[in-house]
């Protein structure tokens, strides 16, 4: 055997008698393999060079080495020497034959057929290589994963402490009205009111969840948001907080299951780990690893994937105790809930959704539909910010839109490319006009379809729609102030054009020389 690495050869005699090859005994093979320089011998020369050598007198040729019979005791006489190659034509190895039986030299026959050997000798090095290669991949990634899990997860000794916290009543917090908002909270405060929510729907108790293994998901989930402007574990909480009141005050406990609830809640929380501040269009753009892994739904399939590693890791396991059925089904429902906040999932599915609520065909007993409702519930939470009051509305857009802008300057950086008017700080004056399209082309038709599944949904559609006249009533004023710009400012050329004219008028009447231009 020998590769182009290697400066030596080694090698396995295996001596083959009339029995081996009916299969009526075991083959004779010594385990006494040796190792000379590759540049030696008939072997060595066929591994330097990829040639086949068929001789019928080794000893007549001069790169035949007798040294190998005198060391063995044999007498060699004909030799077949092929290399055995990859499929991209690399040499793994050589096979040698040594004496037929009959004391004939090797014909094209025996080429032929030796060469088949040949040919799966090295399909079968190849993929013991390949395969030691994937073994050694997955046990990196093992160790990666280990390293990873170690790093992300919150320390036991937080969520100790935060065990340790009084955790406050939903209405001391506000968590049932669509109106709440998280603003004025501190970190602390939003992980009680997380625990809250799992409490009063009885989660921990129907799902057997450990209160410290609960407050270590939470503390590990908070951890793994980034720093971003906007997409952070603040806004993941004020979608849990919007599922939270949908399933209590909207209606919808009496229409999902416990497994559902569940699922909904993780994947609220879930459904943006690990975001860098910028969309799935921007990470195709620069061709991200992500980019390369997921072609459709990007980063929500990375926010999937880094929710399950952390329910994976140690002490953060609140699935432990579902049987394996409930835990598959919790998966794909974790996977649907979570893939179902990327707008494009979303424009792909509302029209039947749309459809069957106008024609009041609803049958919730049916997987298809109840996954159709899901998918909307996600949509309508994550994009709730546009259901709160006015005032709180307004401090987030400014968020959104900072990060867009955001995204925007590094287009420009990174891709020298003019980006689009929402990501573009320089035209931060549509700002207005640009949320009453959001608002028109998104948020209305989720919340109207809602209130007419439940109309105790009714509170986001009202605030959506008052939203969105105090966002039109700013791009009226947006556009008059430009027009009055354009306006002021077509004033002023005027009057400096007339200016000219009247200095120009009075210098040729006192004879003055010309201006040069």
């Amino acid at each position: 055997m020998a590769s182009k690495e290697q400066t030596s050869i080694f090698s396995e005699v295996f001596e083959l008698e009339q029995a081996d090859l009916e299969n009526k005994g075991p083959h004779n093979g010594n385990g006494n393999g040796c190792r000379f320089p590759i540049h030696i011998g008939i072997t060595g020369y066929v591994a330097t060079t990829g040639e086949t050598l068929n001789i019928s007198d080794a000893y007549k040729d001069p790169r035949f080495d007798p040294k190998v019979d005198s060391e063995t005791g044999f007498r060699t006489h004909e030799m077949l020497c092929m290399p055995i190659k990859n499929a991209s034509g690399a040499i793994q190895g050589v096979s040698l034959l040594v004496n037929k039986m009959d004391g004939s030299a090797f014909n094209k026959n025996d080429e032929d057929m030796f060469e088949a050997f040949a040919i799966f000798c090295g399909m079968g090095i190849h993929n013991t290589k390949m395969y030691e290669k994937v073994c050694r991949a997955v046990a990196k990634q093992r160790v990666a994963l280990e390293t990873l899990s170690y790093h992300a997860t919150a320390p036991s000794e937080e969520a100790q402490r935060i065990k340790k916290l009084p955790v406050p009543t939903s209405n001391e917090l506000g968590l049932l009205k669509f109106s709440f908002s998280e603003l004025r909270m501190t970190e602390d405060e939003t992980l009680l009111a997380a625990i809250r929510m799992f409490l009063d729907l009885d989660l921990l108790n129907k799902f057997r969840i450990n209160y410290e293994t609960m407050c270590r998901w939470l503390l590990s989930v908070r951890k793994n948001y980034r720093n971003v402007t906007y997409h952070n574990w603040r806004h993941a909480f004020t979608v849990a907080q919007t599922m939270f009141a949908i399933i209590k005050a909207g209606g919808m406990k009496n229409v999902l299951t416990d497994i559902e609830v569940m699922c909904l809640m993780v994947a609220c929380l879930s459904h943006d780990l690990d975001h860098r501040g910028t969309n799935n269009n921007f990470q195709v753009m620069i061709e991200s690893p992500l980019a390369q892994l997921y072609s459709t739904s990007t980063m929500e399939h990375h926010h999937f994937d880094q929710c399950i590693m952390i329910l994976n890791s140690k002490g953060n396991e609140i699935f432990m105790n579902l049987n394996p059925e409930e835990y598959t089904n919790a998966i794909r429902l974790l996977e649907h809930a979570i893939l179902a906040t990327d707008l494009a999932v979303y424009f792909k599915s509302r029209g039947e959704f749309f459809h069957l609520v106008d024609e009041q065909k609803c049958e919730w007993n049916e997987d298809d539909q109840r996954e159709l409702l899901r998918g909307m519930l996600m949509t309508a939470c994550d994009i709730s910010a546009i259901s709160k009051p006015w005032d709180v509305q307004k401090e987030i857009a400014k968020l959104v839109f900072g990060e867009f802008f955001e995204q925007g300057d590094l287009e420009r950086q990174q891709l020298n490319k003019v980006p689009d008017d929402m990501m573009n700080r320089e035209k931060r004056d549509l700002l207005p006009k640009m949320q009453v399209g959001f608002v028109d082309a998104i948020c209305l038709p989720v919340y109207e379809s809602l209130t007419k599944v439940n109309d105790k949904m009714k509170p986001l559609l009202d605030m959506c729609q008052s939203n969105r006249n105090n966002w039109q009533h700013l791009a009226t004023l947006s556009i008059q102030q430009l027009e009055e710009k354009e306006s002021i400012k077509g004033s002023a050329e005027e009057k400096d054009i007339d200016e000219s004219e009247t200095t120009s008028s009075s210098e040729k009447s006192q004879g003055a020389p010309p201006r040069k231009k």
